[in-house]
């Protein structure tokens, strides 16, 4: 076998693209509804996750956390847990952590768990030879401690707030345009904190080979998750490898490397053996990463006419002492909607509860609901049809920057989604609709969600018999990587999608952005994009054409009057493209967003308090879109995800020690199949944004969470004539409204 020939292809984006070279491939496979090819071995058991399969002599180990919220561990029963049955270990280690890195670190989060910042954190591993020996061991393990509870922040009332002046924003005077205007609000939302509950618990199997670490875990960007493994070691990283080849779901939970994956490697290096470590769901909801709670000021103005003159949203969020990450609540808030009167202020307070970290869209899916919610009820104040009056305040460039948009199809979605709903039906007197003990009401929500992109790269290779495989370490966390990566590769190169491979969840593999921020598939996807590129310049030499005269389908080529199959090229050699992707110039000189609107219906009991969502319709813009099933299956995840965050999710704290009370499925509701009304999905397959990336795709992933709590309260307010500004809408809440 001879070495493949290497050919490679950078991009940045600089300007923007002109080439569309997926609209001009001609061969159908991109945006089709393909089936995943990691479908069938999910549905039918034999995809493995992180702790399965586990490797010959794997032993078990269980995280003993803290039961005081503040304070230090100032002993520990050890020789009792070693005298255990199957006790191998009991690792109390410096370089264990306190809490998960933040997505994208890149290096080790605060280490040294015998430092106690909030209840629940892990302070030890118990190691046994059976998963069941470890944790009665972990159950038995008795910490002493230097309580400091009492000195312990647990509630937002009595934090100290930091205001980052990089994250403040002011034009104009607001003041003056709220004294002025016509009509104005200023209102007071909250939020709660919410948990991922992703359906597989984090988990993490690690061993040692020939001084060289592997973890298989639960992860969502490998590139940076491996330097934060190889960090918190203190280890080359070229002595770590991660893998993760399937993922059950992580909504951002599972972004930054977490303390399984640290305590299971120290001690399968302590032990010589490989050490499994998962997480039941109680230590899942208090020491993985939760959604900060919230309280937003927003303030909006207009004139007579219904132009709005100001815009003002304030925020206060929370996460740990030092922790730099907070919600960004008003990231899209800037730029949303006109008025020259501008005012954003973001603040975080410091509590001794579980790390705050990204939960699916941050910022968005807390901010735009409340500002949206805001919007309806300055429309209602100045007497106009919430619908009309976004449709008057839809800027023509960024306002907070003056930028042009990279491409702007907002008022597109909420028009098609006005006609669709039929919103001309919505009662035009809040409360006035009833259906024997129902008030019916309609509302809706503008859907914004930024545009981002990561430095990736992809290895794209053709072999001599005519099939291709893919390879990056970009996960797949149910979101459809396998497919959308297979897709652009068999575009691309003009071959069957069958006769393409895709390998992904390895960080040996060339690195990619990771599934976070909805940038995976523009950023992986991009680099496929370019490494199939760099392959069909070379076929196009070998066909003696130019790479724009050249057409490739169902493993032909053509150019000009000359019909080549693919292995005849080859002829017997292996083609290996390289490709790279970051962002550039365009993402400094335009606003890059993908856009929405979401229409519901409810209704709501005047004798219980129960609200039911009878129909929910979302129409969506997020550029090209690479497969419209793994697209509209998004959409529905995040619409549904909003049912959740409007009606039913919220972390209960008990303000005594900050411990979570409701810490398991049972007590934190997310939505099931009687919540869940029909759901319309319809996406502008005609969109395109030539400023985003090659493929001029956009995210979508997260797009259909921003705001779908929005149209809900909006439709709820409808229905009934009265305003709940603190989420979630709980029956109890919808009774004391209506007396």
């Amino acid at each position: 076998m001879t070495d493949p020939i290497e050919v490679s292809h950078g991009h940045k984006m600089d300007s923007r693209d002109q080439e569309n070279l997926l609209d001009r491939t001609a061969q159908g496979i991109i945006s089709m509804p393909m089936d995943r090819p990691d479908g069938p071995l999910k549905v039918s058991g034999t995809a493995t996750y992180a702790d399965e399969d586990h490797p010959p002599g794997t032993v078990f180990g269980w995280l003993v956390r803290a039961t005081v919220a503040k304070g230090w561990v100032t002993g520990f029963n050890t020789g009792e847990l070693r005298d255990m049955p199957g006790v191998l270990a009991v690792i109390r280690d410096e370089r264990m952590i306190r809490n998960p890195a933040q997505g994208g670190a890149g290096k080790a989060p605060y280490q040294g768990p015998a430092e106690i910042f909030y209840k629940g954190q892990p302070v030890a591993l118990i190691v046994a030879e059976t998963f069941e020996q470890a944790r009665d061991a972990a159950l038995a393990a008795r910490p002493e401690y230097l309580d400091q509870s009492d000195k312990a922040t647990l509630t937002p009332d009595g934090a100290e707030y930091e205001t980052p002046p990089e994250q403040q924003q002011s034009q104009g005077d607001l003041d003056q345009a709220m004294r002025d205007a016509a009509f104005s609000v200023d209102v007071e939302y909250s939020t709660p904190s919410m948990s991922h509950a992703a359906m597989e618990p984090h988990a993490a199997v690690a061993w040692w080979q020939d001084g060289r670490l592997t973890v298989r875990g639960s992860y969502q960007m490998l590139h940076t998750n491996a330097q934060e493994l190889a960090d918190s070691l203190g280890l080359d990283i070229k002595k770590v490898r991660v893998l993760s080849q399937y993922v059950g779901g992580g909504f951002g939970s599972k972004l930054g490397i977490s303390h399984e994956a640290v305590a299971a490697a120290i001690a399968a290096q302590k032990l010589n053996r490989p050490v499994a470590v998962a997480l039941h769901r109680r230590q899942v909801f208090e020491t993985t990463t939760r959604r900060s709670e919230s309280r937003q000021r927003v303030r909006l103005s207009c004139d007579a006419q219904g132009r709005m003159t100001g815009v003002g949203h304030e925020v206060w969020v929370s996460n740990l002492p030092a922790e730099s990450f907070s919600e960004p609540v008003t990231q899209s808030t800037s730029f949303t909607w006109a008025g020259e009167n501008r005012v954003i202020g973001h603040h975080i307070g410091r509590l001794n509860l579980t790390a705050a970290g990204s939960m699916r869209a941050p910022g968005e899916a807390i901010g735009v609901p409340v500002t949206e919610a805001a919007m309806d009820e300055l429309a209602e104040a100045a007497g106009l049809d919430p619908v009309e009056f976004r449709l008057r305040n839809i800027p023509d460039t960024d306002p907070s920057t003056g930028k042009p948009f990279s491409n702007h199809r907002l008022a597109d979605c909420i028009r098609r989604g006005a006609e669709s709903f039929g919103w001309s039906r919505r009662p035009k007197q809040p409360g006035s609709l009833r259906q024997g003990e129902w008030l019916i009401g309609m509302g809706m929500s503008a859907i914004i969600r930024v545009h981002m992109m990561g430095p990736s790269s992809a290895r794209v290779t053709l072999n001599p018999d005519g099939s291709a495989l893919v390879e990056t370490d970009m996960t797949d966390i149910g979101t459809g990587s396998y497919s959308i990566l297979t897709q652009i590769a068999a575009e691309m190169l003009g071959l069957p999608p069958e006769r393409v491979t895709t390998m992904l969840g390895d960080s040996d593999l060339p690195a990619s952005a990771g599934s976070g921020g909805s940038q995976g598939a523009g950023s992986a996807g991009s680099a496929v994009m370019m490494a199939a590129k760099a392959v069909r310049q070379k076929l196009a030499e070998r066909m003696e054409c130019d790479p724009d005269e050249l057409t490739l389908k169902d493993g032909i080529a053509t150019a000009a009057n000359r019909r080549r199959g693919m292995a005849e090229i080859l002829a017997g050699d292996t083609l290996q493209g390289t490709g790279t992707i970051q962002k550039g110039q365009t993402y400094q000189d335009t606003r890059q967003a993908s856009w929405g609107a979401e229409f519901c219906e409810v209704a709501v009991s005047s004798v219980t308090g129960e609200v039911q969502i009878r129909r929910l319709t979302g129409v969506f813009a997020a550029g090209r879109i690479l497969n419209a099933k793994t697209a509209r299956s998004q959409c529905l995840g995040g619409m549904i995800f909003g049912i959740g965050q409007a009606l039913l999710e919220s972390v209960q704290t008990d303000r005594r020690d900050g411990g979570f009370v409701n810490r398991d499925l049972a007590e934190y509701h997310v939505p099931a199949n009687l919540d869940v009304p029909d759901i319309e999905i319809e996406l502008l397959m005609d969109d395109r944004d030539a400023y985003s990336n090659p493929m001029q795709a956009k995210g979508i992933g997260e797009l259909a969470t921003c705001g779908t709590a929005g149209a809900i309260v909006n439709a709820i307010a409808n229905a009934t004539g009265h305003r709940f500004r603190h989420f979630p809408i709980t029956l109890d809440k919808v009774l004391e409204k209506l007396g």
